[in-house]
Parts: C-alpha cells; structure tokens; sequence
C-alpha cells in the first residue's frame, strides 16, 4: 500500500485520467474529490464488499441449480 500525505487543497494524480483532491479535514473526517471518467465506478468500502459477497453467492447458487437441472435431465433419460 502506498502512503502519501496531503494537506487540504492540494492534489494527487493516477494515471492520467484520475485526480484526488483533499477538499477538508475536520476532526476524523477527510473530504475528498475524485475527477475521473464517468464510466469508472466508485464504491464505498462496504457497499463494494457486499457487492462482492452477493455477486459470489449468486454464482455459486447459479452453479448448483444447473447441476439440479443437469441430474434431472439426465434421470429422465
């Protein structure tokens, strides 16, 4: 993980098409700006994790559904 430090107002980039800008820091809290293409998605930590989680489960529901469907078409041969 790369560490950087940055005060409010001042700015990171990645790449080309990504710039990070600290806009406050209050307390705890850091407010960030993100300037980057509008067809990146951004989550937030946990909204992206529980994306993971139910994206896994439905594949792994997805997987044992057509093996049901398998064995009962092969038990109807």
């Amino acid at each position: 993980m790369l560490i950087l430090a940055r005060r409010a107002g001042e700015s990171l980039r990645i790449g080309d098409n990504i710039r990070l800008t600290v806009f406050s820091i209050q307390g705890k809290q850091v407010k960030l700006g993100l300037d980057l293409p509008g067809d990146t998605p951004v989550y937030r930590e946990e909204v992206y994790l529980r994306i993971r989680d139910e994206n896994s489960r439905a594949i792994l529901a997805s997987s044992k559904d057509l093996l049901a469907a398998a064995e009962i078409w092969q038990s109807k041969k």
